[in-house]
């Protein structure tokens, strides 16, 4: 019977992965093969879902803007476009904040919008 080479190498590489499979359901947190390809999937998630977190909160941040631009009367689309034209450089984020926060400035910035698109 041949000898067990790089044991413990392979049993501290095979407890890392256990280790980081940790709260996975059945045997894919036991398991170090299933534990390997869970893991490998859960990453390919992971960054995939980085991305999507990113347009999910531009579609959000979006609609806030729109439903308190309805509330005072123009739409999403010409409020975006007169803030455009009056070189107001707020970013949909910031925009999205000061809709929920602050309605006062919103307010100002929806007027400055309004007579940037009749000019």
């Amino acid at each position: 019977m041949p000898r067990v080479r790089h044991a413990v190498s392979s049993r501290k590489r095979h407890k890392r992965m256990i280790k980081s499979a940790k709260g996975y359901w059945g045997k894919s947190s036991k398991l170090y093969r299933r534990a390997k390809e869970r893991r490998k999937k859960a990453m390919a998630y992971a960054y995939r879902d980085r991305k999507q977190k990113k347009r999910n909160f531009r579609n959000l941040w979006i609609a806030r803007i729109n439903a308190a631009c309805r509330a005072q009367g123009i739409t999403y689309s010409r409020f975006v476009a007169g803030l455009k034209k009056a070189q107001v450089n707020l970013d949909r984020k910031s925009l999205s904040e000061l809709a929920i926060r602050d309605s006062a400035a919103f307010e100002q910035l929806i007027g400055v919008a309004k007579e940037s698109a009749a000019a």
